[in-house]
């Protein structure tokens, strides 16, 4: 049985913090440069350059993406071979998160208590999602989420006469209501099905995936570059002021559900869509 310290973890998280809100990881880079070439607005296509620009500077200069470096969400694929040993592993990943930020000189946006607000002043704690799967490695994913976009998701819970179409009206709804308070050129994760909080996850887990792959179940693939297509018909358009490239990505998850229901989330993600992921 292999074993892994959890110094290491909080090591590698401290340099993922530091990483995914310096630099665009090299799938938004590629569909970002992609957009730049097909949008058909002058105005659009001006704004998605100067992104470009910003981009480039923050890597020359090491200053971060966006100024909103966002509440910390890491997801953990734990292979059941590992033994972990040292300091409690939630205690580890926000000792990653503490120093990543602190040493990183990133905004730190977290407060204690959602109604009395005073800020932990280290941006923890971290949202901790982890699984256990087969294998001897830990796949770590450090995705910090910012609030302008992260406020515009939604969860609806349809009846499952819905079907596909009021998933598909969902997705819009979404989106439309969002409209430019999400910093397009968004990435639109979406969960379908499970529970009200596995959608909710789902949604969240899909904005990881890389913008270049697409689902492997033939339909979802096909809802995915139709829910693209539609969104950018809807002439929202770069910065919300009116272009042909509204969202970069629809990326879909699903999972079984109940009889009676059909869960469906909406977790929309800005430009940068940050996400760093390793491989211990």
């Amino acid at each position: 049985m292999r074993t892994i310290e959890t110094g290491e973890i909080t090591r590698n998280i401290r340099e993922m913090c530091i990483e995914a809100n310096h630099f665009l990881s090299a799938d938004m880079k590629q569909t970002l440069s992609q957009a730049v070439q097909t949008e058909e607005s002058p105005l659009g296509k001006q704004i998605l350059g100067q992104l470009q620009g910003n981009l480039k500077i923050a890597g020359e200069d090491m200053i971060p993406i966006c100024q909103d470096t966002g509440m910390t969400v890491v997801f953990l694929e734990i292979g059941q071979d590992i033994h972990l040993s040292g300091e409690n592993l939630t205690d580890a990943v926000n000792e990653g998160v503490r120093q990543g930020y602190a040493e990183g000189y990133l905004r730190k946006s977290v407060v204690k208590d959602p109604l009395i607000r005073e800020n932990t002043k280290d941006n923890t704690p971290a949202v901790i999602h982890s699984e256990i799967v087969p294998g001897e490695q830990v796949k770590i994913t450090v995705a910090p989420k910012g609030f302008g976009s992260e406020n515009m998701s939604r969860v609806f819970m349809l009846k499952p006469a819905d079907g596909i179409e009021g998933v598909k009206d969902a997705i819009l709804t979404a989106v439309k209501d969002a409209g430019p308070n999400a910093c397009p050129p968004m990435v639109v994760g979406v969960g379908i099905g499970g529970t009200f909080e596995k959608c909710a996850l789902m949604a969240k887990h899909a904005l990881t995936r890389p913008l270049t792959e697409s689902s492997d179940v033939p339909y979802v693939k096909e809802l995915e570059e139709e829910m693209l297509h539609r969104i950018n018909q809807t002439g929202i358009g770069p910065g919300g002021l009116g272009g042909t490239t509204t969202a970069l990505a629809v990326n879909i998850e699903t999972y079984p559900t109940h009889i009676a229901g059909l869960p469906v989330a909406v977790n929309i993600c800005c430009h940068v869509n940050r996400h760093a992921v390793r491989v211990l």
